[in-house]
């Protein structure tokens, strides 16, 4: 293909920059909570989501990667003309990216799912027509971004009431954290784990069978489950702080499960969110390298690693305002409000990212928040941010149509 050198070079670039905008944007999901909470310092949170997003990218990145690159549009009608194709994905990284760079100085936590799908529907109306969108499909991942905030509401909703039933409002709160907190950690780990080793592998090529699979997860737990218990024993306990807030300890106690329940959110976010960046990535690269449209190609394990080094870069460099905006604003957050938060969103995400479904982490998240404040009464939560933040959701979509449709008759122009 001609040009075929420098589509791949841009494909590189303008990945990298949408990964970029990925980890400056909506890494706030995994890391605002336990930020807002003040288990993490905004220093930790950043090594912790670094070394995680990173981590799940690579390792279980591959399942979703599929969907967002093939199932959105028909491929089929590109296959006379894949240059058209890779000028639209061209487009909508830089697009997409654009819009999470302007959503991320104003601090606003937007989807990176609704950019990079917006920017993608938008290219592919204007190069074809309304046919070569994939509606049903279409519908299905609109469907998850009202599924996944009322799911993770009603888990984080559940988790939260059974943290007040079992610890919080017994009179013997401290001793029944100590109880129950190396409980939750080890469900946390156990999940996490069960989903990757279930669904996140088989590009890494490892291979395991359903029991195999439970029995390891289950080893990860406990191991988790041990060092947790270790951590919870070395925790300096002051019985005096206690009287100016009943549960000072006992927010300790859940410090530690908090760095659990970051470490999985992290996890999850990068496993599903590195779609975005390199969905389109991948199909710039096999089209230019064959000439050739293809539903299905395999995934080079450097284009996940672009993805997941872009990501780490984009949270290092710009990711503290919008960390700031979800961890403070939406409502009052205390490490075991943040836990319950984070661990049902991590639970949505690493679920669908398991099955292939390409939610938004931050609808995840706003609804796991959402569901802790509920638990305390709708008094608990700030109306105005969430208004706010509903807003730029709905902006999202069509900001990123928008500028791909311009960014495609640029390049169509220019290299037409």
């Amino acid at each position: 293909m001609e040009y075929a050198a420098l589509f791949i070079a841009l494909a590189c670039l303008f990945g990298f920059f949408m990964a970029w905008g990925v980890g400056a944007n909506d890494v706030a999901n995994a890391m605002g909570t336990s930020v807002g909470s003040r288990a993490l310092t905004i220093r930790q949170a950043v090594i912790v989501a670094a070394l995680f997003e990173f981590t799940g990218a690579w390792l279980a990145g591959g399942e979703v990667t599929q969907t967002i690159r093939s199932g959105m549009l028909d491929a089929g009608l590109f296959a006379g003309t894949p240059e058209i194709l890779v000028y639209g994905m061209l487009s909508s990284l830089l697009a997409a990216g654009i819009w999470l760079l302007v959503a991320s100085y104003f601090g606003w936590p937007v989807s990176t799912t609704h950019s990079i799908v917006g920017a993608i529907i938008g290219f592919a109306v204007v190069a074809v027509g309304m046919s070569a969108v994939a509606w049903d499909r279409v519908g299905t991942i609109a469907m998850s971004w009202v599924v996944s905030p009322a799911l993770a509401g009603v888990i984080s909703f559940t988790l939260f009431r059974s943290v007040q039933i079992l610890i919080l409002d017994t009179e013997r709160p401290l001793d029944n954290a100590r109880r129950f907190v190396p409980l939750y950690i080890f469900l946390a780990a156990f999940f996490t784990a069960l989903v990757t080793l279930l669904k996140g592998l088989k590009h890494v090529g490892l291979e395991l069978s359903m029991v195999q699979s439970y029995a390891l997860a289950a080893v990860v737990g406990l191991g988790v489950m041990g060092l947790g218990i270790l951590a919870i024993r070395r925790l300096k306990l002051d019985a005096a702080a206690d009287r100016e807030f009943h549960f000072t300890n006992v927010e300790k106690v859940f410090g530690v499960l908090m760095l659990v329940t970051a470490c999985a959110m992290a996890f999850a976010h990068g496993s599903n969110d590195v779609a975005n960046a390199v969905g389109p990535l991948a199909a710039v690269v096999s089209v230019s390298q064959d000439g050739n449209v293809h539903d299905q190609a395999p995934m080079a394990m450097w284009i996940l690693l672009l993805g997941g080094t872009g990501i780490v870069l984009g949270l290092v460099t710009y990711g503290h305002k919008v960390i700031a905006t979800v961890g403070s604003n939406i409502t009052e957050l205390t490490p075991s409000r943040g836990f319950a938060a984070t661990l049902g969103a991590a639970m949505t995400v690493v679920l669908a990212s398991g099955t292939g479904l390409p939610i938004s982490t931050t609808h995840t998240l706003v609804g796991g928040v959402l569901g802790v404040g509920m638990a305390r009464g709708i008094a608990a939560i700030n109306l105005g941010v969430v208004r706010t933040v509903f807003m730029s959701w709905i902006i999202t979509l069509p900001a990123g149509a928008l500028l791909s449709i311009f960014f495609f008759l640029l390049l169509r122009t220019l290299l037409g």
